[in-house]
């Protein structure tokens, strides 16, 4: 080969790898709403088919058994065939999935959600393990970088589906993200994946605390509360600030706005913190700064006061899960693909289960208040297990 060539090589597959990455924030992107829809839409489908909190919370948990049926097929279609299946089937069976989400029927909305919950689940882990492994060092700016991406479509759910049910135009909405996805998996479809750069990681560090069981463990505890936690604040955000205050007009609907507004700002500003700061110093200071978040709003009673609350959680949560994922890439290295696909799991298990668990608590002490206590507990209980592991002595 001619130098030249050699030259141009390297160029030609950082090229191609940078618009999969484009292409894959864009996935992220209409991820960030069809995940997020259920949260500002849940009062209006309780009103269409007059339900309680316990049984409105089982769109929680049908999306989230949808993504942990599709992360268990992810995990085998990644070790078989690589990214690229998983991360395209997933996005068409979520553009398809959303785009019948709003049937005459509950049972047949219920169906749809876990249709599109398990292109969720084949699209979400394959992605973060993607960005982690082709981005090395990197890693953790690069996955703020693409859950960025997943926040600016959450951000914006909450504005489609006020603008949607202003105008009337709510199956509009649904068809044009569906299409969406659709569109972008057919586009990746035809790109050259290769196989992401598996890296080495640091697999061994801190053993003499902790067996590479007791740590795979461990994170799987973070990744089931992380993502329950995040799930039941922003599901539930709409709903409670609907009765906490007295509203004019629907702009509670814009409560998980707030929310994804605080994740989004603070991703956006992720990946410069993270080369100041250690990863374990913004993951502590994030969950203290969500559990201050959260208590505030489920307490507050007016609404500058809700949507502060609320704004500050998810600032609060912003970097967490990015930085979850990286030390899962950084401890275990290339056993990251199979390790992962149980951490995933149980992270959409978690999604299944804490938001849900939040309606049940809010139906037996007739309170919203009392159920939002689940995250404020979620956020506790991932500081106990970062103590445990003690992610400074494995860097």
């Amino acid at each position: 080969m001619m130098p030249s060539e050699t030259q141009l090589l390297p160029t030609k597959q950082i090229t191609t790898q940078n618009l999969i990455f484009a292409l894959l924030c864009g996935g992220f992107i209409v991820n960030g709403i069809i995940i997020t829809f259920i949260g500002p839409i849940l009062p209006f489908f309780k009103s269409k088919w007059h339900l309680d909190d316990g049984h409105a919370g089982l769109f929680f948990s049908t999306q989230f058994i949808g993504s942990f049926i599709g992360v268990l097929c992810s995990s085998v279609l990644i070790s078989v065939k690589g990214f690229k299946p998983a991360i395209t089937l997933g996005l068409f069976m979520m553009g398809v999935g959303f785009a019948l989400f709003d049937a005459p029927y509950y049972a047949l909305a219920l169906a749809a959600s876990v249709f599109f919950g398990v292109g969720y689940g084949l699209m979400t882990p394959g992605t973060n393990l993607w960005v982690a492994e082709s981005y090395g060092e990197r890693r953790a700016s690069a996955l703020n970088v693409a859950n960025l991406a997943w926040g600016v479509g959450a951000t914006s759910c909450s504005w489609l589906v006020l603008l949607a049910i202003h105008t009337h135009h709510i199956d509009g909405l649904l068809y044009a993200v569906g299409a969406a996805c659709c569109a972008l998996g057919l586009v990746l479809l035809r790109l050259p994946f290769g196989q992401a750069p598996q890296r080495g990681g640091n697999a061994d560090a801190g053993r003499a605390s902790l067996t590479a069981l007791g740590v795979a463990a461990l994170l799987g505890v973070l990744f089931f509360v992380y993502v329950g936690t995040e799930n039941a604040i922003s599901g539930w955000a709409a709903a409670h600030a609907k009765r906490a205050a007295a509203w004019n007009s629907n702009a509670w609907i814009l409560a998980p706005t707030f929310f994804f507004g605080g994740l989004l700002g603070g991703r956006a500003a992720g990946a410069a913190i993270l080369l100041r700061l250690s990863e374990t110093t913004v993951a502590v200071g994030g969950l203290l700064l969500a559990g201050l978040g959260d208590f505030t709003f489920l307490m507050a009673q007016s609404w500058p006061v809700l949507f502060l609350g609320a704004f500050f959680a998810g600032l609060g949560l912003s970097s967490v899960y990015p930085i979850f994922i990286a030390w899962l890439s950084k401890w275990f290295g290339a056993r990251a693909r199979s390790v992962g696909g149980v951490l995933f799991a149980l992270a959409s298990l978690g999604g299944a289960a804490m938001p849900p668990l939040v309606g049940v608590v809010s139906r037996v002490t007739e309170s919203l208040r009392f159920g939002l206590l689940v995250p404020f507990a979620g956020c506790a209980v991932m500081l106990t297990v970062i103590a445990l592991l003690r992610p400074r002595s494995r860097a």
